[in-house]
């Protein structure tokens, strides 16, 4: 008997079993994808050889290259994705990124009665609620944790251990990419562009960085945060971004005459006093230096969240990397083998849209103008504030600039970001800028 079974082709639902033995109990697992976080993700399941995950297929391009001799041999490597939503998988892992063919394959998963796991923030941003209802539906669990801070268990901390709260605010520094340059500009005085240029040379930015500077990564990232905390359907599109490029040295030298420092800063705030409106921008912004966000250094990032009833919680540590991903992932899988794949109460799907979105806050201000100097700008700058019903803090002025790019700071008592932007298009249009003025919220803990 025992002959005849060895010559039998291995079944996957065998994968992994000992000549001989019963068939491994666990849940099963069918990657597509194979690239960093994918090999990542096979050498951690392929290390816990009595665990309840057990990977048995790995879905990718030139599979003869990518095979690997360190798995174990039951796996069943193929480069057609059919070959897994047709096998006796129970959860697919996707790691392939991009909206297509991702899309199709997560929903041709979800049909063939496949639970999903995936790190795809680019998809879960664009067609997450499309894919969770999608998931209800069948019965079946669409989890994405690693789509946001890669390791850090942000999603699954904020959708499980926090479910029982009622949150209204989410922020953090969500793209390690742009923290890297902010706080390397704020050690060293670099510029803007050298900054950059080092995190590229180093494999923090991407030659095109537009996504990271600009904000669009971070905005991705918070719109999933917005769905997953905040029960709020939004598109990514409807949240303001704007760019770190603006952002100067003499920024930090001010910002340090203020206690602050600066960060991009990801916010997402719900408001349901009168309906539901959401506020929610990234953005650079000036934070007080005893916030926690002041202390993510480098590539670190940081994820907080407010409820109602059990204040803030804080999630940090480093977001990229094959492994620390790796370990977002084998999370959710983890998440889906504790209630044995059957789906919640309650998905990130059950939300409701809100009645406004706006990026707008009532928050303290930062301007920084650089003029050519002349008595009366002061006099001008004020009469339009005053004109707006806004309220000057303080004037800064450090000594040293020339008179032809005089650069000196207002900070204003908290006012309405849409009423300042007002203020500024008639500021703007005085004779004597050299540069348009910077404006930064100023965000308090």
């Amino acid at each position: 008997m025992a002959q005849q079974r060895s010559s039998k082709p291995a079944r996957p639902a065998n994968a992994g079993a000992k000549s001989g033995a019963a068939p491994r109990a666990g849940l099963k697992i069918g990657l597509i994808g194979f690239g960093t976080v994918g090999r990542s993700v096979a050498k951690i399941l392929s290390r816990d050889t009595n665990g309840p995950l057990l990977l048995t297929h790995i879905c990718n391009r030139n599979i003869a290259r990518k095979r690997t001799d360190s798995l174990p041999k039951s796996i069943v490597w193929t480069e057609n994705p059919d070959d897994i939503f047709e096998s006796g998988v129970d959860v697919v892992v996707e790691l392939i990124g991009g909206l297509k063919p991702a899309g199709e394959w997560i929903r041709k998963a979800l049909g063939a009665g496949k639970s999903v796991v995936t790190a795809n923030k680019l998809l879960i941003s664009e067609s997450g609620a499309e894919l969770l209802d999608l998931a209800r539906k069948m019965g079946k669990r669409l989890e994405f944790g690693a789509s946001v801070a890669g390791g850090i268990p942000a999603i699954i901390g904020i959708q499980e251990g926090l479910a029982g709260d009622r949150l209204y605010k989410i922020a953090g520094i969500l793209n390690g990419t742009c923290n890297f340059i902010l706080t390397k500009m704020e050690a060293t005085g670099a510029s803007f562009e050298a900054a950059l240029k080092e995190a590229q040379s180093l494999g923090f930015a991407e030659a095109d960085p537009t996504a990271d500077v600009g904000g669009f990564d971070a905005r991705a990232k918070l719109q999933i945060l917005t769905q997953a905390g905040l029960r709020l359907r939004v598109r990514s599109e409807q949240i303001m971004a704007r760019p770190i490029s603006t952002i100067e040295a003499v920024d930090f030298m001010y910002a340090r005459e203020l206690n602050c420092t600066i960060r991009q800063i990801s916010l997402a705030q719900k408001d349901a006093t009168n309906g539901v409106r959401l506020a929610a921008a990234v953005q650079p912004a000036l934070i007080p230096s005893a916030s926690l966000m002041a202390h993510a250094q480098g590539s670190q990032n940081l994820v907080t969240a407010t409820g109602e009833f059990a204040g803030r919680m804080v999630f940090s540590g480093y977001g990229a990397g094959g492994d620390p991903t790796a370990v977002a992932v084998i999370s959710d899988l983890y998440a889906i083998a504790r209630t044995a794949g059957a789906p919640p109460g309650a998905l990130p799907g059950a939300s409701e849209v809100p009645d406004a979105v706006t990026g707008d806050f009532t928050v303290p201000h930062y301007l920084r103008f650089t003029v050519r100097d002349r008595p009366g700008i002061v006099a001008a700058l004020a009469t339009i504030l005053a004109k707006y019903e806004i309220s000057i803090d303080a004037l800064l002025q450090k000594p040293g600039f020339p008179h032809s790019a005089l650069s000196f700071v207002m900070t204003l008592e908290p006012c309405d970001s849409a009423v300042l932007n007002r203020a500024l298009k008639e500021i703007e249009r005085l004779k004597f800028h050299v540069d348009k003025p910077l404006c930064l919220p100023i965000f308090v803990d």
